[in-house]
């Protein structure tokens, strides 16, 4: 089922998550829904927040960027993801800068400067403990999606001086003046 995806000035986003205390079939088919959800607005990562749930999840799906990203030498691992409870052990001092946009954020890309590497632990779709060291781009997205569990939005990485040039911008959002081409939630 596609779920509506939560748009900028929605509480949901701005709230710290909590962790999933056990596999079930409730959790089985939220990460279906989300990974549905995904494909829908033809993203490449999602968090529980942005379709309203609470839970310390998120789905990263490549499969979109595959081709591209293996030019480059990048083997992604199967996709799409499913991290559960997840948490950075290690951030490279390496930074670049890319630029980025949200689903919860339609139509706003902006630079952001992020480690170039991290290493995290997390459970996986089946409850498995698992440990990943990644870099580039799946790195990047990692990052983006587990800021989303802590109530940390992309635009939080700008200076202050950028942040101010999209106030208008953000100010229209909250007040429901969005178009995407999935369904959403204002608030």
């Amino acid at each position: 089922m596609v779920l509506p995806i939560y748009i900028y000035g929605d509480p949901i986003l701005r709230t710290a998550t909590t962790p999933v205390e056990e596999n079930s079939e409730a959790l089985q088919a939220l990460i279906d829904d989300m990974v549905e959800t995904l494909h829908t607005a033809s993203g490449i990562g999602l968090a529980a927040p942005q379709v309203g749930r609470n839970e310390r999840l998120f789905i990263v799906d490549l499969t979109p960027m595959r081709e591209e990203l293996e030019e480059e030498g990048l083997v992604l691992p199967p996709q799409p993801m499913a991290f559960i409870n997840p948490e950075i052990l290690w951030e490279s001092d390496e930074t670049s800068v890319f630029e980025e946009g949200c689903l919860s954020m339609p139509d706003l890309r902006e630079e952001v400067v992020r480690p170039e590497r991290v290493r995290l632990r997390y459970l996986d779709r089946d409850f498995a403990p698992q440990e990943l060291e990644v870099d580039e781009m799946m790195a990047r997205v990692i990052q983006h999606e587990y800021d989303h569990l802590e109530g940390i939005l992309f635009i939080d990485h700008l200076s202050p001086f950028r942040r101010r040039l999209l106030k208008r911008r953000l100010r229209e959002m909250t007040l429901g003046n969005v178009e995407a081409e999935y369904p959403v939630v204002t608030a």
